[in-house]
């Protein structure tokens, strides 16, 4: 069976690479292009060959993505794939060594900006997706392909629009079309992000008048930041990563004769299962305490909320990751669980109790970079090991 759906995968491979130049060569950079040209290719597609497909929109009517449901004819268990078809910015274009819209095939790798990250993923998910539309009789359940036009831009608007679709079948699990052979990612620290708004009086900064500026009490803010203690990972929750914080942003101030009355801070908090979101506001808010003692403000020092999301963790005998990893090694390749320092998407989801996996996928160079391509010979054996994994998964519903 293994060696069938690989080569079934190869003499699909031209098919695939075909549709994801085209996607490729529709600029769909996350809040900069127009996403509709993009979805159209793809549209396109779905519909030459009778794939039942949707477009997504938020609350505020913006599009975010588009979805594919293939329902088995049996009651069963839902399972999705997802993609996203926005991309990373382009960067300096004059450092590229060929065209970010280029779309070609050059020494066997897929050139241009979402070769990688992710419309090889999106091709190959739309087309398994038509493999088992031809079989819909042969199991239970159902397939969703998610694909995402909002991702890069952080806001994830796509699956959100998925989540909240009454009409759609809540999937037991998620696989994410990130690239990498090596490793399944199973798990992911969670985040807390805050924005700190310190205070001072404003003035002129040649004043003769003694003052503390909101930049240097934001300064102050920052050192209390850096030396509060965390956590470390040997917790005992088994979790393999340590708490994060990191300050990313600082803003304040205008030229040179003021002196700025506002400083605001963003704060990115990495959370475990161990130091959690009360935690990481719990010690936020001990060192703006800390400070407004130590160098007092018109105004208390501010906490701001942005995002919350929790850390998540699958264990490799739970789906959908026991399907991928076993679909993987029965193909002969050697692939290992990993849980994740940066949060994505399978994140979210756990916010909604759906388990995801993330970052299987083909060899590939120049992801959110100058040059980014990827590597078409491992293709068919992704493809393979994407369609054994669901076979086994809707078989089992």
């Amino acid at each position: 069976m293994s060696n069938d759906l690989v080569e079934a995968a190869a003499q699909q491979s031209e098919s695939v690479i075909q549709l994801a130049q085209d996607l490729i060569r529709q600029p769909s950079r996350g809040g900069i292009d127009d996403y509709a040209p993009v979805l159209d290719v793809l549209e396109t597609w779905l519909a030459g060959r009778s794939l039942p497909h949707r477009r997504l929109h938020d609350d505020g009517g913006e599009l975010v993505g588009l979805l594919v449901e293939v329902a088995g004819t049996r009651p069963g268990t839902w399972w999705t794939l997802d993609a996203c078809l926005d991309t990373a910015p382009f960067g300096d274009e004059a450092s590229w060594d060929f065209p970010p819209t280029i779309g070609d095939i050059h020494e066997g790798w897929l050139r241009g900006r979402g070769a990688a990250d992710s419309k090889l993923a999106a091709s190959v998910f739309c087309h398994i997706a038509a493999d088992l539309h031809g079989h819909r009789g042969d199991f239970a359940g159902g397939l969703a392909v998610l694909l995402d036009v909002d991702e890069h831009t952080g806001g994830f608007g796509g699956a959100l629009a998925y989540l909240a679709d009454e009409r759609a079948a809540c999937p037991a699990g998620v696989m994410i079309g990130y690239p990498g052979m090596d490793e399944v990612v199973v798990g992911g620290r969670g985040l807390w992000r805050a924005t700190i708004s310190v205070h001072a009086p404003s003035g002129h900064s040649g004043s003769s008048r003694p003052t503390v500026s909101a930049i240097s009490r934001a300064a102050h803010l920052v050192q209390l930041l850096d030396a509060a203690e965390l956590p470390d990972f040997g917790d005992g929750s088994g979790f393999p990563l340590p708490p994060k914080l990191t300050v990313t942003a600082i803003t304040a101030g205008q030229g040179f004769s003021v002196t700025p009355g506002l400083c605001s801070l963003n704060v990115d908090i990495r959370l475990t299962p161990s130091f959690d979101a009360g935690d990481a506001e719990t010690l936020v808010r001990k060192a703006t305490a800390e400070l407004d003692a130590d160098l007092p403000g018109p105004l208390p020092t501010q906490v701001d909320t942005v995002a919350v999301w929790p850390p998540f963790r699958l264990q490799p005998d739970e789906q959908p990751a026991a399907a991928l990893i076993d679909a993987a090694t029965s193909f002969g390749l050697s692939v290992r669980p990993k849980t994740a320092g940066p949060s994505n998407i399978g994140n979210l989801l756990a916010k909604h109790d759906i388990a995801a996996t993330a970052g299987f996928g083909v060899p590939y160079e120049g992801l959110h970079g100058l040059n980014e391509r990827a590597d078409l010979a491992a293709l068919p054996k992704v493809y393979a090991v994407y369609q054994q994994a669901l076979l086994d998964l809707l078989h089992g519903s």
